[in-house]
Parts: C-alpha cells; sequence; structure tokens
C-alpha cells in the first residue's frame, strides 16, 4: 500500500488530501497538524487515514508533503535528514519561497533522499482545514523547481497529485522567488499597506471604514490572509522583496510628484500604460498564470435576488467559481460579480441570465 504522509492540513494541504484521496482512493493518508482540531476534523471528514502526533511517522511513507509556513518547512526538513526514511521517498513541500528551502534540503539530497520543491499557483484568502477544496488548483500552475530528481521521480509525484489538475511547469529556485515576489508577495504587502493606512486615516470617522467597499474591497481582498504564513514568507525571501519594495516606491513617488506639479500628460500616462498592460493579462498568453472569467450584472435589491440567479446557473449545470457582491445601497440595483473557471461556462452564463432579463454590465 502506497503511504502519503502530509504535514499541514490547513488550505493548501487539505485541498492536496482531498485531491489524492478522490485520484488514488486506495493510498493510505497519514495528517500531522499542530492543531488537534484541525487533526480530528480531517480524521471525521474521511479526508485522512491516520492523525500523526509527530514527524518521526513519516519515516515509513513513500511520499512525504510539507504544507506548512516556509519556515516550518525549513526545520522539518532538517528534521527529516536526521531519520531513517525509506530509500525510495519522495519528499516535497508547496512553499511560497524556494531558494531557502533548496538549502534546507541538502542534507536529505546528500543521503541519497529525493526532494523536489513545489508551490500550487493557487490559494484563497479563507484558511483552514474546513477552507480546503478539491477544485482549488484546477487550472493553475503548479511550480516543480529544478532540482536533481530524474524523471521518473518527477512524473511519480505529478501521478500522485494527479487529482488537482494542475498545469506542471519546471522553474529554477532564483526565478521562482523573483517572479511571486513580485506577483504575489509584493501585492500582498500593497494590500495589507493600504488596510492598514485607511484604519490610521478613519481613526476619527468610524463611518469611513464601513463605507469602504467596491473597489477598495476588492483591491484589499488579499490583506485577509493568514497573518503567520506571511511572515514567514517575508523573512524567507527578504532580499528580493526589499528591492521590489523600493522599486514600488519610486513608481508612487513618480506619480505623486506629477500630481503636486499638475503634469496631466504624465498622470494621463500613469493609468494608461496601467491600463494597457492589465487588459493583455489573461490565460491566452503564454506563459502567464491562469486567469478567470468574470460577469458583472445586475440585480435588484430584493430578498432571494442572487438565490434566483444561482438557482439558474445551477439548473443549466454551469459551475460557479466565485460569487462577489460589489455595491448594494438602498433603492439602487446591486453589482455582482460572478467569476467562471472556463471562459465558456461564463458564455453559457451570460447568455441564460440575459434570456431572463438580466443586465449584463461588463465581462473581464
Amino acid at each position: 500500500m502506497t503511504t502519503v504522509f502530509i504535514k499541514g492540513l490547513g488550505l493548501i494541504g487539505s485541498s492536496l488530501v482531498k485531491a489524492i484521496r478522490a485520484q488514488h482512493p486506495t493510498f493510505k493518508i497519514i495528517g500531522n497538524d499542530v492543531d488537534e482540531k484541525t487533526c480530528s476534523y480531517a480524521l471525521e471528514h474521511k479526508m485522512i487515514d491516520q492523525a500523526a502526533t509527530d514527524l518521526e511517522e513519516a519515516a515509513g511513507a513513500d511520499f512525504i508533503i510539507l504544507a506548512t509556513p516556509v519556515s516550518t518547512i525549513i526545520n522539518d526538513l532538517q528534521q527529516l535528514a536526521k531519520l531513517p526514511l525509506k530509500k525510495r521517498v519522495i519528499i516535497t513541500d508547496v512553499g511560497s519561497t524556494k531558494q531557502e528551502v533548496l538549502k534546507a534540503a541538502i542534507p536529505l539530497q546528500k543521503k541519497g533522499i529525493t526532494f523536489i520543491g513545489g508551490h500550487p499557483m493557487a490559494g484563497s484568502h479563507k484558511t483552514g482545514v474546513t477552507a480546503g477544496r478539491i477544485d482549488l488548483f484546477e487550472n493553475a500552475f503548479y511550480f516543480l523547481v529544478e532540482t536533481e530528481s530524474n524523471n521518473s521521480e518527477c512524473l511519480q509525484l505529478q501521478n500522485l497529485l494527479q487529482g488537482t489538475k494542475v498545469k506542471w511547469l519546471l522553474i529554477s529556485p532564483k526565478e521562482h522567488d523573483q517572479l511571486v515576489g513580485q506577483i504575489s508577495h509584493l501585492p500582498h504587502i500593497i494590500a495589507s499597506s493600504l488596510v492598514n493606512q485607511t484604519q490610521h486615516f478613519f481613526e476619527d470617522s468610524p463611518l469611513g471604514m464601513r463605507m469602504a467597499a467596491g473597489g477598495f474591497k476588492s483591491i484589499t481582498r488579499i490583506a485577509s490572509s493568514d497573518p503567520v504564513m506571511w511572515s514567514a514568507i517575508l523573512q524567507s525571501n527578504s532580499k528580493i522583496i526589499v528591492q521590489q519594495i523600493h522599486q514600488y516606491i519610486r513608481e508612487l513617488e513618480n506619480i505623486n510628484h506629477a500630481i503636486e506639479n499638475n503634469d496631466q500628460t504624465r498622470i494621463f500616462s500613469f493609468f494608461e500604460s496601467a491600463k494597457i498592460t492589465r487588459d493583455q493579462l489573461g490565460p491566452e498568453k503564454v506563459g502567464q498564470l491562469p486567469d478567470f472569467f468574470d460577469l458583472f450584472i445586475n440585480i435588484p435589491d430584493k430578498v432571494g435576488a442572487i438565490a434566483d440567479i444561482t438557482h439558474l446557473l445551477a439548473l443549466n449545470q454551469i459551475n460557479l467559481v466565485n460569487i462577489h457582491i460589489l455595491e448594494i445601497r438602498e433603492d439602487i440595483d446591486g453589482v455582482l460579480q460572478l467569476t467562471f473557471m472556463r471562459k465558456e461556462d461564463r458564455i453559457q452564463a451570460e447568455n441564460k441570465l440575459s434570456q431572463n432579463n438580466y443586465v449584463v454590465l461588463r465581462r473581464d
């Protein structure tokens, strides 16, 4: 029997477990988490077959997955190097930075143990074992970091995680950390900074934060992510992130200078350049991370309006991955953002909703 040991049953870990369970129902899955209630939940819902209390229980596993904050992954790799592991065990992680993790795996590799660094480019502002879902990674890129492992071992890992339905991408540790620093780590810092600055700005005006909706809520959504995880990420990718923060500050200083001098040409260019670049993002671009497909519709501010829409989509078997109320104000129609994984689903949804007299505002 193939045994999988996974440490960390939060959003990513629990989603991986569900994907493995669906694809390989006969595999034995052993789970470990610092929170006993998390392990109990996973056992109760048959996500795992056994709860482990210590990393030493990974000694008999065929696969070991480390799905914890990066600082913990580094410590666990050091501990695993001291354990009598199976000769052909494959160890992997899902950490958001890779250079420090790969350094920590060197003692294991010197012993002939296979380590393959990994990072699924998918997530949510929701956290914990209850947030895990089997389709979290579907159509997302899953980075595998270039190591000394051979193709056979990579194929074994890909087969284990086949149920995630990801797109595999091989990358170097340095390129990975630079890429995720710019498109993931820096945006989280910016979102959190904006929330904190807005909170301070409205210290004497409680109404201000209550009114913060629409664009503010959309751009700061990721600020709700786990602070423990993000503290560890910034610590392990600090050099690259500091450089990117300085570059971002220069961008702010440039637009600040243009505003102070009423330089309308530079101000217009600032927004125009951003719009052109943002409008070009999408799944059809080679090398781009997969995007979602959004539909924005008017909905009346009345009881049952959202339920009617979701019921209509369900009747037509249209898969809806997210729903977001952008703005609801008394006596004015609200704006409902519907998010789909596939372009075909959005097109079908738009046709069905239009046939039922819903007004489509725009599609992204």
